[in-house]
């Protein structure tokens, strides 16, 4: 196993104090440091545990809110091993869902899961960062080994779950299998005799059963650390892609700075607690310079932009970001790359010219657009909706729809 090499001067009471910083719950704050006394003692590092279901194949920056804490962990010296559910997968965790989820297979789970290895090493060490499959112990258990794990727990304790005890009042049905999620996903801490296990805060109770399940089988219990929900980029609800407020990891580099510039200033400083490397000192200091005026919200919100795009991209093309957005959204011209679409001459209204473009939902979009002055074509405002657009062979046309929207119509005879 990995020696504790970096950080050496740390202390265990230093150390718990960054690892503290920005957790929900750290249960228990004094089994930990003895764990870190321990651990500086023997100069052997904590095995830290966090584990994710590849149920999508890629992740926001919001689920890099606890990869950002196993980054601590990583550079104080310890053991990481991250954790990829493909068996649990299968079963897919119940946790804050209402009803049973759809079972994904065993070749759609093995097609997400390429992914993570390679998203979490845009933030982790790869030589220091141990990958492990929980289908590895799982697949292996007997039935009879099976029956005993499930006799570690029982009904009434699961049902303590909020989500199980809320569809179980309301007569939504639960299946078995997901009943079986808590301690497939507990009994990963049993076979990596884990220290400390990672969780969001929707993660809560499975981690404690992991706790349970290690003293059941004679080991000595992890600690559970907890990370806040980070919200999504309008402040009110957590970020998800299905409410189309995140930020992807997998993000051009472009739209990764342009999203984290539409967050709100007092927003701007929970993405730098749980989305940076800087210290709780770092952040207090940048909001007194904010607040004192030495610092412009707008300049803090570049920086942090430009971090984001430098940890998931480089930082020539963090520099980039920050020019083509500048030119787009200060100086009003035109990104360096602008899709081009290829027409053959026709005759048509603009309304639904931008429709066939992809630029607008519909034509009343696209007119209720034109009528606002939102459409130039090559920097000249439309201003009827109901203009016909005369696409005649050779034409390039830069068409601007919005702020962000661009796209060059290249009308071609072969188009």
């Amino acid at each position: 196993m990995t020696q504790l090499t970096q950080l050496t001067n740390v202390s265990p009471e230093e150390q718990l104090e960054r690892i503290r910083y920005g957790t929900v719950d750290l249960i228990d704050e004094k089994d930990l440091l003895r764990k870190l006394k321990k651990s500086a003692a023997k100069k052997e590092p904590l095995r830290i545990k966090f584990g994710a279901d590849p149920t999508r194949p890629d992740i926001h920056v919001g689920h890099t809110v606890v990869i950002n804490k196993m980054k601590v962990f990583q550079d104080l010296g310890h053991h990481i091993q991250f954790l990829i559910g493909d068996f649990t997968a299968m079963i897919g965790d119940p946790s804050g869902k209402n009803q049973t989820r759809p079972i994904l297979s065993r070749a759609e789970i093995e097609e997400n899961g390429k992914t993570y290895a390679k998203q979490i090493f845009k933030i982790l060490d790869p030589d220091r960062t141990e990958i492990v499959y929980n289908s590895t112990w799982i697949d292996k258990l007997t039935p009879a080994e099976f029956i005993k794990l499930t006799a570690q727990y029982t009904v009434a304790r699961i049902l303590e779950r909020e989500d199980f005890n809320n569809r179980y009042k309301n007569g939504i049905p639960i299946c078995i299998h997901e009943l079986l999620y808590p301690l497939t996903q507990g009994y990963d801490s049993v076979a990596l005799r884990s220290d400390v296990e990672l969780g969001g805060t929707d993660q809560k109770f499975n981690l404690l059963v992991g706790r349970d399940l290690q003293s059941a089988y004679g080991q000595e219990p992890q600690c559970v650390i907890t990370m806040p929900i980070l919200e999504g980029l309008d402040g009110v609800n957590k970020m998800s892609k299905s409410l189309d407020n995140y930020i992807s990891v997998v993000d051009s580099p472009k739209d990764m700075f342009g999203k984290t510039m539409r967050i709100s200033d007092e927003l701007m400083y929970r993405y730098y607690q749980l989305l940076t490397d800087k210290t709780p000192a770092d952040v207090e200091a940048l909001k007194l310079e904010v607040k004192s005026g030495a610092k412009h919200p707008r300049q803090a919100k570049v920086e942090l932009a430009q971090f984001l795009v430098k940890r998931f991209h480089s930082a020539d093309l963090a520099v980039k970001a920050l020019e083509e957005f500048e030119r787009i959204f200060v100086d009003k011209g035109t990104p360096d790359e602008v899709p081009e679409v290829k027409l053959k001459p026709q005759e048509l209204s603009w309304a639904a010219l931008l429709v066939q473009l992809d630029t607008a939902a519909s034509n009343s979009e696209a007119s209720r657009l034109i009528q606002q002055g939102g459409v130039s074509v090559n920097q000249e405002k439309l201003a009827d909706p109901r203009g016909k657009a005369i696409l005649e062979h050779g034409q390039d046309l830069l068409i601007k729809v919005g702020k962000k929207k661009f796209v060059k119509l290249m009308v071609r005879n072969d188009g």
